[in-house]
């Protein structure tokens, strides 16, 4: 854990740490949303591995993450669409259904809980809601976003961190099917200050020491913050006390600031998606690491984040062969430990990765976070 982490420099604004206190990392990431194509590389994978369940494996899709994602602590990630039954039917965009079995293998990779609220929580009725929830109980994931009724709406997810009780609350600026206006609004929560405000008092009262917040919000593939997005920071920083803030929803990397002494991952991007038209920015993603320590007052929060790329197949046609160094597999790749092994990389999949490691950077510290904020890449060293 340890090499994960990384000294910060003095900052006489920053809470002072206690030399005894208690601590924990969280590592979270950008939206996982599995399209058709994603499907078919996981039937792909199933047959060469003999594993997953009813023909489809997603298991080597993301095992290039699991080295970062299972050191956390506490891991969150966003699960963006309901899943449907193992063998199908499953759906792509507009209506989201997609494999459950993407499920097990979030928790096989290390996450521990994730965000479910998002625009596509409710594409298939609150009977995909509940088979969705069912499913992450039954593989061992938390959840924070959605729910299967009125009572289990009310209720916070709270888990306990290296003794730490931290609070998980997930909430979506839209849903694109409507809950029914009164029997299921529940059953997705969707963005309100005020809204947002009581959620974390219940929180606290519940015995919560620290509460992150999952936002889906912002206009999708922009790699700057809406107007929208910097006022419920600001808002959200200013009259409450949570503690972290990590948004999704854009498709595409976004800057990473602290707002009012808080952190606030605006979008990190995706972690597994496969657009229909892919715009090499939609490939693009974060990890966030946080290091939280108890201070005299609340908590001394650092951030790193890891750049993450998923690698697409080109398209050729039938019986053609790929170009030569092309891959061959849809992937997730931690770029920084990619590049670090450039020399059994081809020339153009070098190229890409640093490309990706470059751009990402660019758009995490595009409101200013590597001055005051600190922020700064996870260390390649994380063995």
């Amino acid at each position: 854990m340890a090499a994960l982490t990384a000294a910060c420099a003095a900052d006489p604004s920053a809470p002072q740490v206690k030399s005894d206190g208690r601590s924990f990392t969280v590592a979270a990431a950008g939206d996982v949303l599995i399209h058709p194509e994603l499907v078919d590389q996981a039937a792909k994978d199933a047959k060469e591995t003999g594993k997953g369940e009813a023909g489809l494996d997603f298991g080597p899709q993301l095992a290039g993450v699991k080295q970062i994602i299972s050191k956390a602590d506490l891991a969150i990630c966003h699960m963006e669409a309901p899943v449907g039954k193992p063998r199908g039917p499953f759906k792509g965009y507009p209506e989201f259904l997609v494999p459950p079995q993407i499920l097990r293998t979030l928790k096989d990779v290390g996450y521990d809980t994730c965000s479910t609220a998002s625009n596509h929580t409710f594409d298939h009725g609150i009977k995909a809601v509940k088979r969705t929830l069912d499913t992450m109980d039954k593989v061992g994931l938390g959840h924070s976003g959605s729910a299967r009724s009125p009572e289990e709406a009310e209720k916070t997810t709270i888990r306990e961190v290296n003794g730490v009780k931290v609070a998980h609350l997930a909430y979506s600026r839209e849903s694109l099917v409507k809950p029914t206006l009164e029997k299921e609004r529940w059953a997705v929560n969707l963005i309100g200050t005020d809204t947002i405000r009581k959620a974390e008092a219940r929180a606290r009262e519940q015995g919560a020491e620290v509460v992150i917040l999952s936002v889906h919000w912002g206009r999708e593939h922009y790699n700057e913050p809406s107007v929208a997005q910097l006022q419920l920071a600001e808002s959200i920083t200013e009259d409450t006390g949570i503690d972290l803030v990590i948004g999704h929803h854009s498709h595409v990397v976004q800057p990473i600031q602290k707002v009012n002494g808080t952190w606030v991952t605006y979008s990190l991007g995706n972690q597994l998606a496969r657009h229909s038209s892919p715009s090499g920015l939609t490939e693009e993603g974060a990890i966030g690491w946080f290091e939280f320590r108890e201070a005299t007052e609340g908590w001394d929060v650092t951030a790193r984040y890891a750049p993450t790329l998923v690698d697409i197949p080109p398209e050729v046609e039938t019986g053609e062969d790929p170009p030569e160094g092309a891959v061959t597999d849809h992937r997730v790749v931690d770029v920084r430990r990619a590049i670090e092994t450039s020399e059994e990389l081809a020339p153009e999949r070098l190229a890409r990765y640093r490309l990706a490691a470059d751009r990402t950077r660019g758009f995490v510290y595009n409101r200013g976070a590597p001055g005051g904020d600190g922020l700064e890449e996870l260390s390649p060293a994380r063995d």
